[in-house]
């Protein structure tokens, strides 16, 4: 049996920190690594964080460059990223090695559930999960997972500030299609909501679609921190 490695990017997730890692408490029991790569958090992010992972890491500001310096110390054949703010299914460890094993495919994701007041934000969920088996692309909001030998094959996320995860799944097409697991990730549609459910879909359809014609995520990535 393979074994997994959990990486987290965090940023000052002090309030919420400790109740996301207490969730992968059983996971660790059993064998999986939880490594959490802090941005430079100026809360209680890291103290409540060594009390609960494996290793604590600090990385420059940026998710990509995070999850690529968990990635380098992580000692599991699989890499698993999530989000600070993402909640795995029960037993998603063994879903996701058994998965991929019987499946021989090299990487894969979750389906996703956005939670939040809006009525909107299940039809966004069911449309992200439609895209991603249609396109074979994900989202690091459906916890992206990967052999180590493949992520390390395809040169890990590409150090740009956003589409990091667009960018490594165009790449590991190339060694095989996704593993579409249809258990449910449940990530917080915090984001959302802060501009408006309607609003945040124009936005994100417009930057992915500039980001396919070849625009800068340089710019697209000062575009949404604008929004």
């Amino acid at each position: 049996m393979r074994s997994l490695s959990i990486i987290m990017p965090v940023l000052d997730e002090g309030e919420s920190i400790a109740a996301t890692l207490d969730a992968l408490a059983d996971m660790r029991a059993l064998g999986a690594e939880v490594i959490v790569v802090d941005g430079g958090s100026r809360d209680a992010t890291i103290q409540r964080a060594r009390l609960r992972t494996d290793r604590v890491l600090s990385a420059p500001r940026g998710r990509a460059l995070q999850m690529n310096a968990g990635a380098a110390k992580a000692t599991g054949d699989v890499l698993l990223f999530l989000h600070a703010d993402t909640r795995l299914p029960r037993h998603a460890d063994h879903m996701v090695l058994t998965g991929l094993e019987r499946s021989d495919r090299a990487w894969g994701r979750f389906d996703v559930k956005i939670e939040g007041r809006s009525p909107l934000l299940l039809l966004v969920g069911w449309l992200m999960n439609l895209r991603s088996r249609l396109t074979g692309i994900a989202t690091g909001d459906q916890a992206i997972f990967v052999r180590r030998d493949a992520f390390q094959g395809v040169g890990g996320f590409a150090e740009i500030p956003l589409m990091e995860d667009i960018a490594l799944c165009k790449r590991l097409k190339r060694t095989s299609r996704p593993l579409c697991l249809s258990e449910r990730v449940v990530t917080s549609g915090r984001r959302w909501e802060k501009n408006g459910v309607l609003n945040t879909i124009v936005l994100m359809w417009r930057l992915r679609l500039a980001y396919f014609f070849g625009a800068d995520p340089n710019d697209l990535a000062r575009q949404y921190d604008y929004e």
